[in-house]
C-alpha cells in the first residue's frame, strides 16, 4: 500500500464510500450510527487535528474541514459529529492550560476518543456549585450533538454564585450522574444524537475546569465560534455537493424530457442546463469563499496568542460571508434539485429530500439574519463583528 493511500483525505474518501452504502436508510431510521462511529475511531481521523507531537496527524483546518466535507456529501450527520469532535478539541486548546489540553490530546490520539458536546451556552438550565477543590454540575442541556457514544463531553454551566459567569469543563461521558437521553427525533441530521443530557450532582474536579485562560479571553480564544461557523459552511457545502451529484446522476440516467422539449435527452434540455449552470455558479462561489476563510483561519491559528483583534475581525468577516453563501446556495440547490429530476425523483426510497432536511435543520443553529446584519454593519458602518459564542 502506498503512502498516498494513507493520507487523511484518502481515508475520508474510503469512509465516505462505506457510509454512502446505507446513508439514506439510516436517515430514515435515525438513532446512533454506532458501526459508522466505530469506523471513524478505527480510521485514526479523530486525531486528525491533533498535533504530531501528541500522536495526531497535525492536519491543518483546511484539510480537517475538507475531510468533514467529503463525508458530508454522503452523510451529513456523521460529518456533523466529526466536525464537532474537532471543534471540542479546539475549544479545550483555546480555553485551558497546556497542562490540561496536552494530556487530553495525547489520550484522544492513543485511545481514539470521540468528543461530544454538552455546551449550548443559550441553555441556562445547568448550574455549577463550587466546593473545596471541586465543582458540582446539575441540570440539563439540549442540542448535545455527538454526546451519545462519546468518551468525553465538553459541558458548560452557569456559576451558582454569578449567573452571568459561564463555566466550562471536560468530563468523561460515563461519569456517575450523567444521563444521555435518546430523545433526538428531528426532521434532519437524524443521526447526530443532538438530544438532551441530564447532570445530577456530577462531580467535576478542579483540573477538569477550563478556567485559564477561559472562554473568549483573547482574540486567539475567540477563534472558537469562527471554527464552528466555518465547520457549518463546509458541512452545508458538502451537503449541496452531494445533492448536486445525486441529482446529476438521476438527470443523466433516469429523467425524461418534457413532452414539449426539443431535447432528445434531459441532459440536452435548455431549462435543465440553465438550472445546472446556476447550481455550478453557486457551488463555485461558496468553494472560493470557504477556501479564503480556511486560509485565514490556518494563519490565525498558527499565530496563537499573538493574534490581533483586527486579524480576528477580518477572519470573522470571511467566515461570516462563507456561512451566508453556503446556507443560501445550499438550500437553493437542495430545493431545486427536483426541478431537474422530475416527479419520479420524489419517490420515498430515494430520499432526495434528506439533503434539504439536513441542511435546513442545521442551518437554524443561529439566525442567518443576524449573521447578515453583522456583515451589513461592517459594509456600511465599518463595525467588525463583536466576539461571542456565535460570532
Amino acid at each position: 500500500m502506498s503512502l498516498t493511500r494513507l493520507t487523511p483525505l484518502t481515508i475520508a474518501r474510503d469512509l465516505a464510500e462505506f457510509f454512502a452504502s446505507d446513508a439514506a436508510e439510516r436517515d430514515r431510521l435515525g438513532g446512533t450510527p454506532k458501526v459508522q462511529r466505530d469506523a471513524l475511531r478505527a480510521s485514526g481521523l479523530l486525531a486528525m487535528s491533533v498535533p504530531e507531537q501528541y500522536g495526531g496527524a497535525g492536519a491543518s483546518w483546511r484539510d480537517t474541514f475538507e475531510a468533514a466535507r467529503i463525508i458530508a456529501r454522503v452523510d451529513s450527520s456523521l460529518a456533523h459529529v466529526f466536525g464537532f469532535h474537532h471543534l471540542m478539541l479546539a475549544t479545550v486548546r483555546l480555553f485551558s492550560r497546556p497542562q490540561q489540553w496536552e494530556p487530553w490530546f495525547e489520550q484522544t490520539a492513543s485511545h481514539n476518543w470521540f468528543w461530544g458536546n454538552a455546551l449550548n451556552s443559550l441553555d441556562a438550565r445547568m448550574m455549577a456549585r463550587q466546593h473545596e477543590g471541586w465543582y458540582e454540575f446539575s441540570g440539563q442541556k439540549s442540542f448535545c450533538s455527538g454526546a451519545s457514544d462519546s468518551e468525553m463531553l465538553l459541558a458548560s454551566a452557569l456559576d451558582e454564585q454569578d449567573a452571568n459567569s459561564l463555566l466550562m469543563a471536560v468530563i468523561p461521558s460515563g461519569r456517575s450522574g450523567i444521563t444521555l437521553h435518546d430523545d433526538w427525533d428531528n426532521i434532519g441530521q437524524r443521526q447526530t444524537d443532538s438530544g438532551s443530557v441530564t447532570f445530577e450532582r456530577v462531580r467535576v474536579e478542579h483540573g477538569e475546569m477550563l478556567l485559564e485562560p477561559g472562554p473568549l479571553s483573547s482574540p486567539f480564544a475567540c477563534l472558537r465560534p469562527l471554527i464552528a461557523q466555518l465547520h457549518f459552511a463546509n458541512l452545508f457545502l458538502g451537503i449541496a455537493e452531494g445533492a448536486f451529484a445525486e441529482a446529476r446522476h438521476y438527470t443523466l440516467h433516469e429523467s425524461r424530457p418534457w413532452l414539449t422539449s426539443p431535447a432528445r435527452f434531459s441532459g440536452e434540455d435548455p431549462y435543465v442546463l440553465h438550472h445546472y449552470g446556476e447550481f455550478w455558479v453557486g457551488l463555485e462561489s461558496v468553494r472560493l469563499l470557504i477556501e479564503r476563510a480556511c486560509t485565514l483561519l490556518d494563519a490565525a491559528w498558527n499565530k496563537g496568542v499573538s493574534l490581533s483583534a483586527e486579524e480576528r475581525a477580518q477572519l470573522a468577516l470571511a467566515v461570516g460571508s462563507a456561512r451566508v453563501a453556503a446556507t443560501r446556495h445550499g438550500l437553493d440547490i437542495c430545493t431545486r434539485l427536483f426541478e431537474v429530476t422530475g416527479a419520479r425523483a420524489t419517490h420515498a426510497s430515494l430520499r432526495f429530500d434528506r439533503h434539504w432536511r439536513n441542511l435546513r435543520t442545521q442551518s437554524l443553529h443561529d439566525p442567518l439574519d443576524y449573521r447578515i446584519r453583522e456583515l451589513g454593519e461592517w459594509a456600511l458602518n465599518g463595525m467588525p463583528p463583536t466576539p461571542s459564542f456565535y460570532s
